[in-house]
């Protein structure tokens, strides 16, 4: 298949400066070899969404210069599709529902690559009780059988998902599918062949290579840069009201992630922002980018 990237924000607040590294390294990836890139907006939790924050980010790419090849995809116009992926793992007889609170959760469980693992008690239950009305998240069955792949800048990476990540849900108890679903739903719907985005999924992809087997999806090829953080080691993200990028300042910020991504500088002067993009997709190379 001809490639086919996408840079797939949430609405959750503003671009920063981490968010312009992953959307950069997508569109450079998928120009460099004259695909296609894509906008999703992951809308499908309204809880941690903000007002006005699509329209934001959607003016703040295209100040920047990013050019979307296809409609933007709103996964809040997707959740039958969500609900039919789940159908078809119910009839495989690998979902559960769970009742547990995170208090309960927390107090049974151990600790893994990302928090407490889920025990496994609602798993253990064959039918739960209809009457009782506790919420009820729908969970994934997991496996020790490894799931492994190669990262095109991190390397070999491997997991057993039942002793590192626990039984993970799907559906949420408050009725909200889960991003782990609706990633590897859309990411098939729309043909992604490369997927290009923050190390901080990086330990979520074995659940999404996992779910892609079960539903008969195909895998992308994966690339996972570096996050960037602050002073702290934290890395920045919507949720705590990193900075924004300054569309005024589009071009230094651009230069400035273009660095982060260990590219060679240029060896001529850069004065504008379309100058910027010939140059740098003509020069692109994803072997630089230091893990």
């Amino acid at each position: 298949m001809n490639y086919r990237g996408r840079f797939a924000p949430s609405p959750s607040g503003p671009l920063h400066f981490g968010s312009l590294v992953a959307a950069l390294g997508s569109y450079l990836d998928a120009r460099k070899q004259q695909g296609k890139w894509l906008v999703r907006i992951e809308d499908i939790d309204p809880p941690r969404e903000k007002k006005g924050a699509v329209s934001q980010i959607l003016h703040t790419l295209e100040a920047f210069g990013f050019e979307w090849d296809e409609s933007i995809l709103y996964q809040s116009q997707r959740l039958s599709a969500y609900q039919e992926a789940l159908d078809q793992l119910f009839a495989k007889g690998v979902l559960y529902e769970c009742t547990c609170s995170r208090k309960e959760i927390n107090a049974a469980g151990q600790y893994g690559s990302e928090g407490i693992i889920y025990p496994g008690t609602c798993r253990l239950i064959s039918t739960p009780s209809s009457a009782t009305r506790k919420p009820k998240a729908v969970r994934l069955m997991t496996t020790d059988h490894p799931v492994a792949f190669t990262d095109r800048v991190m390397g070999h990476q491997s997991q057993l998902l039942a002793s590192d990540i626990g039984d993970f849900v799907l559906k949420r108890a408050d009725g909200l599918f889960a991003y782990q679903l609706a990633v590897v739903v859309d990411d098939a719907y729309q043909g992604i062949t490369d997927v290009v985005r923050g190390a901080d999924l990086l330990t979520s992809t074995p659940r999404q290579i996992y779910l892609q087997n079960l539903l008969a999806l195909p895998t992308p090829t994966y690339k996972h840069l570096p996050l960037v953080v602050d002073e702290n080691g934290h890395k920045l993200s919507k949720q705590s009201q990193s900075q924004p990028v300054v569309v005024a300042q589009a071009l230094p910020a651009l230069k400035a992630a273009w660095v982060f991504l260990g590219q060679t500088e240029a060896d001529e002067p850069l004065t504008t922002v379309s100058e910027f993009w010939e140059w740098s997709i003509a020069h692109w190379d994803y072997r630089l980018i230091h893990k």
